[in-house]
């Protein structure tokens, strides 16, 4: 008589064939959570899908299949001749040059271009944890000097160039980044002001904030352009360049404000009193203590908001400084490539994907590295 130890064990349930892991199959369950649940889900769906298939598809033709991508000199009827079924990527390489670097004169473009390289490396070395040192603030004011002598020139045998020639990509790094490298701490400084204990401080900084959250960038922009050298003494002119990059760090300090004044709310009472009674003072206790816990919680719309900033940087145009997005415009002027308009956009819009995309993911990274445990 056999026991029931000497039974044949059998640890797998009867439906264990369709637990073992297929290839895809997580793929499957997740199409079938999310897409067809039911029939409804179904057939919109699959209307969706063909939708965007032949959208696509038609991208596809337009800017790969049929496209155009050299013609010789400035001779553009092969492109006339295919206008609304290709595209004519000809006139990038065409016309790269000056939409990145505008006037600045054509022998001496090398000196925009390592520009923006110096600015890329400065982001890249500014986003390693390990480089969160004293020495990054050294590196941000070497490469402040390295990128006023390679726009500027006039020493070590680089001819002078006039901030009138500047344009392009050049332009729009530097207004964002050092808009945004002097308007974090202004925004953080406004903040700790507005919850401040003294009426007089806490009066001005409100009045602040308000002011400029109440009026467009673009009135700004025209007061720096054409209202402050008003207020200037006689024979004393700033460039405008240097006026716009004014008005875009007061503009990016308001709204950073009131980012980071909410992460500040966000901060439990416990911890400003366990601060108190430790003994700190109040720049150690919001340097060490409350300011890092009130950044993590507000990470997310602070990079929405450099993003929105470095987006705004376009409308320099308006007190004529030729930005990206103007060089961009200014190059189809051209009466033989002024057809193909669609073409440059995308090619400009693709390098303000490329940064504000760079953004968003350092975002999510800098997130799971500061969520808590």
């Amino acid at each position: 008589m056999t026991s029931i130890t000497d039974a044949p064990q059998n640890p797998l349930p009867f439906n264990s064939a369709r637990s073992r892991k297929v290839p895809g199959g997580r793929v499957i369950r997740w199409l079938r959570a999310n897409l067809f649940a039911s029939a409804t889900s179904s057939v919109i769906s699959l209307l969706l899908i063909a939708l965007l298939g032949k959208a696509l598809l038609s991208l596809v033709q337009w800017g790969y299949w049929n496209a155009i991508w050299s013609v010789p000199g400035d001779q553009t009827g092969a492109c006339r001749s295919i206008r609304g079924l290709g595209a004519c990527w000809a006139v990038i390489p065409e016309k790269y040059r000056f939409i990145l670097f505008g006037t600045y004169p054509f022998s001496e473009q090398w000196r925009p271009a390592l520009v923006c390289l110096t600015f890329i490396a400065l982001f890249y070395v500014s986003s390693r944890r390990s480089w969160w040192r004293k020495e990054l603030v050294a590196v941000w004011a070497a490469a402040l000097v390295l990128i006023g002598v390679l726009m500027w020139g006039g020493i070590a045998g680089l001819s002078y160039v006039s901030q009138d020639r500047w344009g392009g990509l050049p332009v729009t790094l530097i207004l964002a980044t050092f808009g945004l490298a002097f308007g974090f701490p202004l925004g953080i400084v406004v903040a700790l002001g507005r919850r401040s204990k003294l009426p007089a401080i806490r009066s001005l900084c409100v009045l602040y904030v308000e002011l400029i959250r109440g009026v467009p960038l673009i009135s700004l922009l025209f007061m720096a352009s054409v209202m402050f050298p008003l207020f200037m003494p006689d024979g004393v002119n700033i460039d405008k360049l240097l006026r716009a990059q004014i008005a875009f760090v007061l503009y990016a300090g308001a709204y950073l404000a009131e980012v980071v004044r909410g992460g500040l709310q966000a901060i439990p009472r416990g911890q400003h009193d366990a601060a108190d009674a430790l003994g700190l003072s109040y720049w150690k206790k919001n340097g060490l203590i409350i300011l890092p816990q009130a950044i993590r919680h507000v990470i997310p719309p602070l990079v929405n908001t450099f993003i929105a900033f470095f987006k705004d940087t376009s409308l320099v145009l308006i007190i004529g400084i030729f930005d990206l997005l103007t060089t961009a415009k200014t190059s189809i002027i051209d009466p033989a490539w002024q057809p193909f308009s669609i073409e440059v956009y995308v090619f400009v819009g693709l390098i303000y994907f490329a940064f504000c995309f760079a953004m968003s993911r350092y975002s999510r990274s800098l997130e799971a590295q500061a969520r808590p445990g």
